[in-house]
C-alpha cells in the first residue's frame, strides 16, 4: 500500500545522570570526588535514502523512541551514550511540526536528514564539580530531559517528468510502454490511485523519471476526489506531459478536458501553469484522433503531439521533445 502522508510522534532518550561518589579505598579513608557524568540520550533522526518509496515503514510505527543515556559511575567511569533512532523516508519527504505546522526541513535528495528531537544532555558527576575551594564537592546533575515531538511526514514525489491529465487518458499505459514500471492499467476511470515512478532511458547516456499521476477531476484543488492528495506530487516535476483522450467515454470535449486540468494547477499553485508543458492526444490510433488532434492544435495555436502507447506511434517524438525541455529547465536547487 503506497502510503504518502503519516502522523508520527518522536521521543529522544533522556540523558544519563551524573553519579556522587567519593573513592573509599584501604590506607585512603578521604579520596576525593569520583563521580563520572551521565551518558548523552539518543536522538531521533529522519533520514532521506535511496530505495525508499513510501512511507509506510514511518506509518507501521506511530510512536518513535530513542534510547536513554546511561548513568555515571564511580571511579570517574562515564555512561555510555545512546545511539540514534534513524527514521528512513525517500527523498522528496517534507517533515513538518504537528502542533504548529511550520516545515522543520525538506529532505529532497538522498541523505539529507533532520534531528526531529534532541536527546538530553549526560548529567555532571561531582567530580566536575570540584575545585581549589571545594575539594568534596556533593553537588551532582540529573540528565537533561528528553524531547518529545508530534510530527506530519509529507512525501512530495520527486521526478523530471510528470503525466498530467484527466482519469483514463492513458497515463499508466504510457508509462508502463516507455519504462519498466508495471501501474494497474484497465479501461475505465480511477485504475490509478497512487504515484507510479518509472525510468525512462533514452539511450546510453540519457535518461529521467517520469511520475505517472492519478488522473484529475474538476474541483481537485479543493479535494475533490482526492485532489489534493494527487496534485502536490506534480509540484516537484520539471516539465509536465498533459495527455488529451480523443473520444472521452463522458462524451466530453477534449479542449474543454484540457482547459479544466490547466485551471485545477492554477488554482492550486499559479506557478504550476508557468512550468514547461508538452501536449499530446493519446490514443491517435483510433479513427478521428487525428483531427481531435490537428483541431487542439489550431485552437490552442500551440504544438500538440499524437501519440499511441499500444502502436508506439509518435513516442520518438515525444521523447525527443522531452529532452528539449528538460536541457532548457534546470533541477530544483
Amino acid at each position: 500500500m503506497f502510503i504518502d502522508r503519516v502522523q508520527i510522534e518522536v521521543e529522544a532518550g533522556r540523558g544519563g545522570d551524573g553519579c556522587l561518589s567519593f573513592r573509599r579505598e584501604r590506607f585512603i579513608p578521604r579520596g576525593g570526588p569520583d563521580g563520572g557524568n551521565g551518558g548523552q540520550g539518543g536522538s531521533v533522526v529522519i533520514q532521506a535514502s535511496e530505495g525508499v518509496d513510501h512511507l509506510a515503514v514511518a506509518a507501521h510505527r506511530k510512536h518513535w523512541r530513542a534510547r536513554a543515556g546511561s548513568g555515571g559511575q564511580g571511579n570517574n567511569r562515564h555512561g555510555r551514550g545512546a545511539a540514534d533512532t534513524v527514521i528512513e523516508v525517500p527523498p522528496g519527504t517534507i517533515v513538518r511540526d504537528a502542533e504548529d505546522n511550520f516545515i522543520l526541513k525538506d529532505l529532497k535528495q538522498a541523505g539529507d536528514s533532520v534531528i526531529a528531537a534532541k536527546g538530553g544532555k549526560g548529567g555532571k558527576g561531582n567530580t566536575h564539580f570540584k575545585s581549589a575551594t571545594n575539594r568534596a564537592p556533593r553537588h551532582f546533575t540529573r540528565g537533561g530531559d528528553a524531547e518529545v515531538r508530534r510530527l506530519i511526514l509529507e512525501l512530495k514525489v520527486i521526478a523530471d517528468v510528470g503525466l498530467v491529465g484527466k482519469p483514463n487518458a492513458g497515463k499508466s499505459t504510457l508509462l508502463a510502454r516507455l519504462s519498466r514500471a508495471k501501474p494497474a492499467i484497465a479501461d475505465y476511470p480511477f485504475t490509478t490511485k497512487r504515484p507510479h515512478l518509472g525510468r525512462v532511458d533514452v539511450d546510453r547516456d540519457r535518461s529521467f523519471v517520469v511520475a505517472d499521476i492519478p488522473g484529475l477531476i474538476e474541483g481537485a484543488h479543493q479535494g475533490v476526489g482526492l485532489g489534493l492528495e494527487f496534485l502536490r506530487h506534480v509540484e516537484r516535476t520539471r516539465v509536465f506531459i498533459h495527455l488529451v483522450e480523443p473520444t472521452p467515454s463522458d462524451q466530453t470535449i477534449p479542449l474543454d478536458n484540457y482547459l479544466a486540468i490547466r485551471s485545477e494547477l492554477a488554482q492550486y499553485q499559479e506557478s504550476l501553469t508557468k512550468r514547461p508543458e508538452i501536449i499530446a492526444v493519446t490514443k491517435i490510433e483510433l479513427p478521428g484522433a487525428e483531427e481531435i488532434r490537428a483541431d487542439l492544435a489550431e485552437q490552442l495555436d500551440r504544438d500538440v503531439l499524437g501519440i499511441s502507447a499500444v502502436t508506439g506511434v509518435g513516442l520518438d517524438g515525444l521523447l525527443h521533445a522531452v529532452m528539449a525541455q528538460l536541457s532548457q529547465t534546470p533541477t530544483e536547487s
